[in-house]
């Protein structure tokens, strides 16, 4: 019966259309949002997205405030949520800024800037393996340098062990806060449809009830399994850096020079430390070291293939905060178990170890970001 009822009033509504008499005149509610831009011999390639509250129809393009012949693709209006390619045949000029403006049927204009113009790079068999070595690392290689602390580790007393598994909470709450801030920029980059801070704030929340329901289905991690649970928090959030990195290739503006990889190396390196603080007082095989460090290093190669083959900032959003919401599962557990561990209960959190540990954790990290943020 409750569906009937819905059923009728919808058959209403698009029937007798009480909505005709609020109508004075006003033009429809647009929206335009690119999402990708590519650069070539042949001139501008946009992706761009409709958002209005009906189809809209782009009627003219300007560049550097004069009006330039275009083709889209797929032609005529384009609906709510769709996307379309516009093609401009502009004769750009290595390093120069341009202005794209977008003139809908309806008078409405729409902006997008091109800080600085490069040919977009072609994607390629030789460019994917370049992303993939530079994605090892600035991923994979600093966990696996991380774990490599591991024997000597291993003989750490208690004390010890509290400041290592702080410090693992410190980096881990680091990535936390720079994961949801690098999350929220994408969203509000990305299309009004897509409801970028909503998106964020569900795809997080979701991403954690759902790792926290299975973690919990056998007890509560501890050793290799809590050590998992890290690398798979750690490998989201560098699938998110990876996607925007491998965006940044996709327009010809990497700006990857020596001294930020290494930037991005030394600021990975602790991943891998806090990832071998669950597993010290046990003995898993080798290959177990190998298989953390793809868990947690790997997704960055991942990610810079798909950002630099189908870039969009809702993409990288997304990513970032599932990244986040294993995140802040992963700090919940780790919490838990240095409470076990310890003996102590609450009062230990609170003991110079701890708290040493949470400072060097989040210290080192900040440190090592500033080598990064360009």
């Amino acid at each position: 019966m409750p569906l009937v009822v819905l059923g009728l009033a919808i058959a209403w509504l698009y029937s007798a259309n009480p909505l005709s008499s609020f109508n004075n005149g006003a033009p429809p509610v647009e929206n335009l949002t690119v999402e990708r831009t590519i650069l070539d011999q042949s001139g501008f390639r946009l992706l761009v997205r409709a958002g209005g509250s009906e189809p809209m129809k782009i009627a003219q393009v300007q560049v550097d405030a004069a009006y330039w012949e275009f083709t889209q693709t797929p032609a005529g209006p384009i609906a709510r949520g769709d996307t379309a390619w516009i093609s401009l045949p502009f004769p750009w000029m290595l390093g120069e800024a341009h202005k794209v403006t977008f003139v809908t049927n309806t008078g409405a204009a729409f902006d997008h800037e091109i800080p600085v113009a490069v040919p977009t790079p072609a994607v390629t068999s030789a460019n994917l393996v370049a992303q993939a070595l530079l994605g090892a690392f600035v991923g994979i290689l600093p966990v696996a340098i991380g774990l490599m602390f591991y024997p000597a580790l291993r003989g750490a007393g208690q004390s010890t062990m509290n400041f290592l598994l702080a410090m693992t909470i410190g980096l881990l709450g680091f990535l936390l806060v720079d994961t949801i801030e690098d999350a929220l920029e994408f969203a509000g980059e990305s299309a009004a449809i897509f409801q970028g801070p909503a998106m964020v704030v569900l795809a997080a929340a979701a991403s954690f009830l759902l790792l926290m329901g299975v973690s919990r289905r056998g007890g509560r991690p501890s050793g290799l399994a809590l050590a998992t649970y890290i690398a798979i928090g750690i490998g989201l959030h560098n699938l998110g850096e990876g996607l925007a990195i491998g965006a940044a290739f996709a327009a010809g503006a990497a700006g990857l020079g020596t001294f930020l990889v290494m930037g991005f190396t030394l600021h990975n390196i602790t991943e891998g430390i806090g990832i071998a603080a669950p597993i010290l007082k046990v003995r898993p095989p080798l290959w177990t070291f190998a298989g953390l460090a793809l868990l947690a290093g790997g997704p960055a190669v991942i990610g810079m293939w798909i950002g630099s083959l189908a870039y969009a900032p809702q993409w990288s959003a997304l990513a970032l905060a599932i990244g986040a919401g294993a995140i802040l599962q992963v700090v919940i557990e780790v919490s838990l178990y240095l409470k076990r561990s310890d003996g102590r209960g609450s009062s230990m959190m609170l003991s110079p170890p701890v708290l040493a540990g949470l400072a060097v954790g989040v210290g080192f990290m900040y440190a090592t970001a500033m080598l990064v943020k360009i």
